[in-house]
């Protein structure tokens, strides 16, 4: 997905804080070729490409391993979709090799300044319906069990209550296509400080809609950055919309980068998660605070740190 600043690099000013005696060398030499994992998380934290291409290399299936080898279980990869179908099969050979879960790819084209499912216009409802059949045969090329939906922009000409109905009714038929095959459409409220003048931008709003679809196909990606930015309140809502959530995301607020980088707590929101019996998955879309080898090691000294509850 195309968002807007999410793999934009922020420059530290601080100082890398201690790793105790394993530095980047000792990690490089210590990944590489390991079949067990360097740690054991409690939650199924997702990577996504780029984020340790420094310690891993830039190809795909060397960092899938290097991902693994550290202790991630899942792995997420928005771009899923346009990668070639031999790519694809290459990362799922690998992934399933690796024990790794197959986190969410985008569904369909997001309209980030115009309407197409608020709007009701039935050209916009069939190529998102469209876009969906197609996701199917990714999913299953992929063993994906979730994919993100982004209901696109505002219609400003029409109430929202219309808008609401509208939307409401594209999903129910987007489920319809997605039950038979045990799929997940995962409906992502996004923040109006990234995002301004997009439809979904609430946990209630998605709840309700969630429940209006009524499918199992259709439940909420609940973004933590995006909902401490729009809402706040973070544990109560996702314990009001827990029998619909489907799937986490995570980064930090300010600057969507790792846990412990920013005003949220991360230990204590992963503790509740963790507290609910959650199985599924918590993708990692964010970027490093630092660049280089040293960003990337201390990406994995976060999960570790935020994940010791």
């Amino acid at each position: 997905m195309k968002r807007r600043a999410f793999i934009r690099k922020t420059a530290a000013t601080t100082s890398l804080f201690s790793m105790g005696a394993l530095g980047v060398h000792a990690l490089d030499k210590a990944s590489q070729k390991s079949s067990v994992p360097n740690h054991t998380f409690k939650l199924k934290y997702a990577p996504h490409l780029g984020m340790f291409k420094n310690l891993a290399g830039v190809a795909p299936i060397d960092q899938l391993n290097f991902m693994a080898e550290q202790g991630f279980t899942a792995f997420e990869d928005n771009g899923m979709k346009g990668r070639s179908t031999d790519t694809q099969e290459q990362m799922a050979k690998t992934m399933a090799k690796r024990n790794m879960t197959m986190g969410v790819f985008v569904a369909h084209k997001i309209y980030w300044k115009e309407p197409n499912l608020a709007s009701g216009d039935k050209t916009k409802r069939e190529e998102f319906l469209n876009d969906i059949k197609s996701s199917v045969e990714v999913a299953k090329r992929v063993n994906a069990k979730w994919m993100t939906v982004v209901p696109g922009h505002v219609d400003l000409k029409q109430n929202m209550s219309f808008q609401t109905e509208h939307v409401i009714e594209s999903l129910k038929q987007a489920s319809a296509i997605l039950e038979p095959h045990n799929l997940t459409m995962v409906l992502e409220p996004l923040n109006f400080r990234n995002h301004p003048g997009l439809f979904l931008s609430e946990s209630p709003q998605a709840y309700q809609i969630c429940k209006a679809v009524d499918s199992p196909a259709c439940k909420i990606l609940f973004d933590i950055y995006h909902q401490q930015i729009q809402e706040g309140n973070l544990i109560p809502n996702i314990e009001q919309c827990w029998d619909e959530i489907a799937y986490f995301q995570i980064g930090d607020n300010p600057g969507r980068n790792e846990p412990t980088t920013g005003e949220i707590n991360y230990k204590n929101v992963f503790k509740f998660i963790h507290s609910k019996g959650y199985n599924g998955i918590l993708g990692m879309e964010h970027g490093n605070s630092i660049s280089g080898k040293e960003g990337e090691l201390k990406v994995i000294e976060a999960y570790k740190n935020s994940d010791s509850f």
